[in-house]
């Protein structure tokens, strides 16, 4: 009779702790046809370092989310249904008979769906342990073979291994969008990161329909206006070019290290680390700071994040607007100071240079630096030109036409920036001449 007592007693007290703890793992990572996920269970990663499951954060919905399992701050990196939530109290995510993966309400009502074609055989969906969630083929775990992954459908965290950029087979745009509110809300909000695929490879930080800021372009090494992406003793960064996809992505040097990069509903962009030993997120790099905003310092001006005042003319210009350029607003950029004559101008080198904005420019793969600069010369529309790639010595050409925009200057190699020939009349090269002393002449004629 004491043993019957006592595990009746137990039977209880287990079923107390699941009232008060409902929400347990199910010590898998994997759904199956016959195993959906509940409202009180989660997945867990083989080495235990995402978990999958629902949440509420604060507004009275329910989503799907993955978080890292072993932060205690609950961080979301992913969010299935973040314009769809649930509204009621429970729900479901399950396999259907087509194969594809659905979250349904309280009434069974499809809120979300993986949406793939029919695919002939029994299909799982796991979560792995670089954050990804992937629809496959029971007993085919090939990469290349997935049916769906969540790493092509971001919300608003890249992590290691997570593609930013365009995928020329499927057509799939692998985009970062903001929270509507941090911590509240994670539909999709204003902001964007994206990596452009038009023109010279860069990131860009928009504002619906505007441009916020642009990381300069990759030229081999890292993107010219991000300087800080030279930490390369625990990040690698990368930019692929090829026939199936472009995109830019970074892994981890030490794989036990937890970063992501960042878009917040705020507009703020931020890589953070976390910080093991003080349980925080350490921030790595962030935006805004000063000469972050795109076209800062207008037209042929060059920011240069000095305490004050951060705008400057480059050599041979003037500021448009001098008034406004001496209360320190530097909007309408900088004029020239005299005409151009294609024949005679020459070119001016600037050094550790955020370049240009590109949606103009004319890019070259074929053809060295001073080839480049013979076509800039005889071309009376360049206004400028550099190399596309400064690994191995320099290859590649873009030159640019018309106004030169959203240009900062670095104090050192160092701390970022590349190489910048500008084109600038023959009266200012003498000017430019006549103020160098026991320094190279920077000045290229042709």
């Amino acid at each position: 009779m004491k043993t019957l007592h006592s595990h009746v007693s137990t039977s209880i007290f287990i079923f107390i702790l699941s009232l008060l703890y409902p929400f347990h793992s199910l010590a898998i990572d994997t759904i199956t046809f016959s195993q959906p996920l509940t409202i009180n269970q989660t997945l867990v990663s083989k080495d235990e370092h995402f978990e999958l499951g629902f949440f509420n954060p604060g507004n009275n919905n329910l989503y799907i989310g993955i978080w890292y399992k072993q932060i205690q701050q609950k961080t979301y990196v992913w969010v299935a249904n973040r314009d769809t939530p649930i509204t009621s109290s429970s729900g479901n995510l399950t396999i259907i008979s087509n194969g594809n993966m659905v979250l349904v309400n309280q009434t069974g009502t499809i809120v979300w769906s993986t949406n793939q074609p029919t695919r002939a055989g029994n299909t799982v969906a796991q979560l792995l342990d670089n954050g990804n969630f992937v629809l496959r083929l029971e007993n085919d775990e090939d990469p290349e073979n997935y049916i769906w992954q969540s790493f092509d459908y971001p919300t608003d965290t890249l992590l290691p291994e997570m593609k930013l950029g365009w995928d020329r087979k499927s057509g799939i745009t692998r985009i970062l969008r903001s929270w509507k509110t941090i911590n509240l809300d994670p539909g999709t909000g204003d902001y964007s990161l994206m990596f452009t695929v038009r023109h010279f490879p860069e990131i860009l930080l928009m504002r619906k329909e505007t441009l916020i800021r642009r990381s300069g372009p990759w030229t081999g090494r890292r993107f010219s206006g991000v300087p800080e992406i030279k930490g390369r003793s625990i990040m690698q960064f990368d930019v692929e070019d090829n026939s199936d996809e472009i995109y830019y992505s970074f892994k981890l040097v030490n794989s036990s290290i937890y970063s992501r990069l960042v878009v917040y509903s705020s507009g703020v962009n931020q890589r953070l680390v976390w910080a093991d030993t003080t349980k925080t997120w350490s921030v790595y790099w962030s935006f805004p700071g000063n000469c972050d905003h795109f076209g800062e310092c207008g037209p042929s001006g060059i920011c240069t994040a000095n305490p004050a005042p951060i705008c400057s003319c480059m050599t041979g210009f003037h500021p448009k607007n001098k008034q406004a350029w001496d209360l320190r607003v530097g909007l309408d950029g900088c004029v020239r100071n005299s005409s151009l004559d294609c024949r005679s101008d020459g070119f001016k080198l600037f050094k550790n240079m955020k370049l240009p904005e590109t949606s103009k420019a004319f890019l070259d793969q074929t053809i060295n630096l001073k080839k480049c600069g013979e076509i800039c010369k005889t071309n009376c529309s360049c206004a400028a030109y550099a190399n596309m790639d400064v690994t191995e010595g320099g290859s590649g050409c873009v030159i640019w036409e018309g106004d030169l925009i959203d240009m900062r200057q670095y104090a050192d190699s160092d701390n970022g920036g590349d190489d910048l020939y500008v084109r600038v009349g023959a009266s200012d090269l003498v000017c430019i001449v006549h103020e160098m002393t026991n320094m190279p002449l920077n000045i290229y004629l042709f």
